[in-house]
């Protein structure tokens, strides 16, 4: 018999797992999701979440609560009358009486290999550490930060090709698909859980902007990791000469390339640029207020010779 399910999510992450567990039979009580925020293209109209907009889309009930802390939003909670919640990037902290109240549980879908980059940008973190694999997990939720009892879990290669956004599509499908192989288990009473390892914690914070400076004294698999890891947002930056004045270019993809030379300096005609040890050589670039491009019709509109200083 399918579970009643409360689904807690946000961003795109969250989209995949609400479609398979429509899919797979189960049925959706209630989507909570985060308030809609200004946007758009003069920055006024509120936009809803992509939860809420697939959840309208499926005719689910929607909840946008800007807190879950008091007694009326524990009634509305409970009223439901859920099996389990499935909470997949929601970003809010659900109380301890939140926690308790679905039959058997809530059940968080997270981003790394717990214990490791517990927190809110794992993602970027796994990359940016230069980690070799990442993974999803399924755990059973407590009053700790990502600390609860893991179900079953997903492991995935980290490739040097890869940026924060390509692991982020590759573990958002993978996550839905473990998340209704997990939920199928508990239905039938067969679902396993297993203590995190109290060794090898680490805390996913989330990205400052200021991070987003490329430190071309790096190493170049540092330079790439760092660059992979927060594109396309923030996004890796460095300043380059041009017109008298120094302009900002994102780099959102690139690969090592031989060469060397005093960190960001330009060493050829397509655009690797030196670093500590080795070089990068960028794929695609963004400047301020412009579009992505590759990085060879970048090089038609703004030669840059070697010898140019990125900083």
């Amino acid at each position: 018999m399918p579970l009643r399910l409360i689904f807690m999510g946000t961003p795109e992450f969250s989209v995949p797992t609400l479609l398979e567990l429509v899919a797979h039979g189960h049925d959706i009580a209630a989507v909570y999701t985060r308030s809609p925020k200004p946007g758009g293209r003069r920055g006024l109209e509120l936009q809803p979440t992509p939860i809420e907009r697939e959840a309208r889309r499926l005719d689910i009930p929607v909840l946008t609560p800007k807190t879950l802390k008091t007694p009326e939003a524990l009634d509305a909670f409970r009223a439901h009358e859920a099996d389990v919640a499935v909470v997949v990037a929601y970003g809010m902290i659900l109380p301890q009486a939140i926690l308790d109240a679905p039959k058997l549980g809530c059940f968080n879908l997270h981003a790394s290999l717990l214990p490791r980059w517990r927190g809110a940008a794992p993602i970027n973190r796994a990359i940016m550490a230069e980690d070799t694999e990442s993974g999803v997990m399924v755990m059973k939720m407590d009053a700790g930060l990502d600390t609860g009892d893991v179900a079953t879990a997903e492991r995935l290669a980290i490739t040097d090709a890869m940026t924060a956004s390509d692991l982020h599509d590759a573990l958002a499908r993978l996550g839905a698909d473990l998340m209704v192989r997990a939920m199928a288990a508990l239905e039938r009473g067969a679902l396993q859980l297993t203590k995190q390892s109290e060794s090898g914690v680490t805390y996913a914070a989330k990205i400052d902007k200021a991070e987003a400076h490329i430190n071309w004294s790096k190493p170049a698999h540092a330079v790439l990791r760092q660059i992979h890891g927060l594109s396309p947002f923030p996004g890796a930056w460095s300043e380059i000469a041009g017109g008298g004045e120094a302009a900002r270019l994102k780099i959102l993809r690139c690969e090592l390339a031989k060469g060397s030379g005093p960190p960001g300096t330009v060493v050829d005609n397509h655009l690797t640029i030196a670093c500590g040890e080795g070089a990068i050589r960028a794929i695609e670039l963004q400047r301020a207020g412009k579009a992505p491009m590759k990085a060879a019709e970048f090089l038609r509109g703004t030669p840059v010779k070697p010898g140019a200083r990125l900083q």
